[in-house]
């Protein structure tokens, strides 16, 4: 079993790294991937860069030269749905791009030829890396359900009550995780994501994302991938 272990943010891929000790880096797409082991899996961490292409880039790397049986990515988004507050841990069920719109030929949000506006996540990874992020974190509140994706940072008030009217069942915003999702669809290989909620997607969260990446997330991501390899079924 190999796990590919994702961020956006270059502080979240290097607390991950300090727990790999023997990893040793393989450049490819003009990225780093960095080989190892963690609790005896086979890691392959990466930085994904931020946005969807870059993520879709990614990911399809990963799936083609890493062979790469699995996919996790851990980072921050904003919180949209009432009670999604900083600090909690949101683990997709299913993604969106709330940008994504060919309409009159396509509906709104309406990935074309595929049919389908939804990716799921896998739903037993996803599972799985819900338990890590509590056995890694205790105390936090953990919510499950729909992330939306787009090219866009999310940082106003008005944009957050957009989207929240739109997509009135959508629990956080963030901008990698509907590409890497449709990526791993095409491929058949699972995909689950955590994040953790470092704004609210208003007027604050420039401030807050910053500082969050910077004292909080970091430390999260690291623990959270540490308890999924590491937990009672060894990630498997």
């Amino acid at each position: 079993m190999r796990t590919a272990v994702v961020s956006a943010m270059l502080e979240e891929l290097h607390a991950v790294l300090a727990l790999m000790p023997d990893e040793h880096k393989q450049v490819a797409a003009g990225r780093e991937f960095f080989l190892g082991q963690l609790h005896g899996q086979e890691v392959v961490a990466v930085l994904s860069r931020i946005g969807k292409v870059a993520a879709a880039t990614t990911a399809a790397v990963l799936i083609e030269r890493f062979e790469v049986d699995r996919i996790v990515f851990t980072g921050v988004a904003g919180g949209l749905a009432p009670g999604v507050e900083v600090g909690h841990a949101v683990v997709a069920q299913c993604f969106l791009q709330h940008d994504m719109d060919a309409s009159p030929i396509f509906p709104k949000y309406e990935v074309p030829l595929y049919g389908a506006s939804r990716f799921d996540a896998d739903a037993t990874l996803s599972e799985e890396l819900a338990r890590a992020v509590r056995r890694a974190l205790p105390g936090t509140t953990v919510h499950c359900g729909l992330v939306i994706s787009g090219d866009r940072f999310v940082s106003t008030a008005a944009e957050n009550l957009a989207l929240r009217e739109a997509l009135p069942d959508a629990l956080a915003v963030e901008m990698e995780g509907a590409a890497i999702a449709q990526v791993c669809r095409d491929y058949g290989v699972p995909f689950a994501a955590v994040r953790t909620i470092s704004d609210r997607a208003d007027y604050e969260a420039h401030g807050d994302f910053l500082s969050f990446v910077r004292d909080v997330a970091s430390r999260h991501s690291a623990a959270i991938v540490e308890a999924l390899l590491a937990g009672p079924s060894g990630g498997r």
